[in-house]
């Protein structure tokens, strides 16, 4: 390892991260960092807060005490905006929009990855000839593969994933994993969270386990 790698900061760190609700503690303090190629599954049973920290995280929720850092830095809304993509219990769709209206129009807000086409993302997701389906008028498993084509879209090297997994067949879920590993891969990084029942790719993946609270 040389000096520039040893001395990189992580992609995300947390220190002291707490958050409350009506004066009961949710989570934390925790104290965690997540390094690029690296993902992190934030394990727990139900209410034991794990939407809640990606809330956080993603800057949709305030911490109640700690800091979270971006490479290095503060994590303000710019470097969110930046460095994160969202995926969360709900597929952030607009209803009345076709397949690949949503995703122009998310690609337009958040940007694109280098070299990457909404045809191809819906060919990887399993879309290829919904490209005019409005989003009301698919299933629930077919919203979550259009919402995992806008995070393949993304070019946030951070991953915050909410219960990918949901809505999704056994098909689905390898198509998930694949995913994380191919991002990762590519230096990017992603939170999961999990009951434990499915969990990413082994490719250098740690387990944060949270307990109690209230998600």
């Amino acid at each position: 390892m040389t000096d520039a790698t040893a001395h990189t900061p992580p992609l995300l760190a947390a220190h002291g991260l707490s958050f409350a609700r009506n004066e009961q503690a949710v989570f934390g303090p925790l104290d965690f960092a997540v390094e690029s190629g690296e993902a992190l599954l934030v394990q727990g049973d139900n209410g034991a807060g794990k939407t809640t920290l990606l809330r956080v995280l993603a800057g949709l929720l305030r911490a109640d005490a700690g800091e979270i850092e971006i490479e290095g830095r503060r994590a303000r809304s710019r470097e969110r905006s930046h460095a994160i993509a969202y995926l969360g219990h709900l597929p952030a769709l607009k209803a009345d929009l076709g397949a690949v209206e949503n995703l122009e129009f998310l690609c337009g807000l958040h940007g694109r990855r280098p070299r990457q086409t909404i045809a191809g993302a819906l060919g990887i997701v399993g879309l290829s000839g919904y490209e005019d389906a409005l989003a009301r008028q698919l299933s629930a498993g077919q919203k979550k593969r259009l919402s995992l084509a806008r995070l393949w879209l993304s070019p946030a090297p951070l991953w915050l994933l909410d219960e990918p997994y949901a809505n999704l067949d056994l098909d689905g879920i390898h198509l998930v994993n694949r995913m994380i590993s191919a991002h990762l891969q590519d230096g990017g990084a992603a939170l999961v969270t999990t009951h434990g029942a499915y969990a990413a790719p082994p490719v250098r993946t740690r387990e944060l386990v949270l307990g109690g609270g209230d998600a």
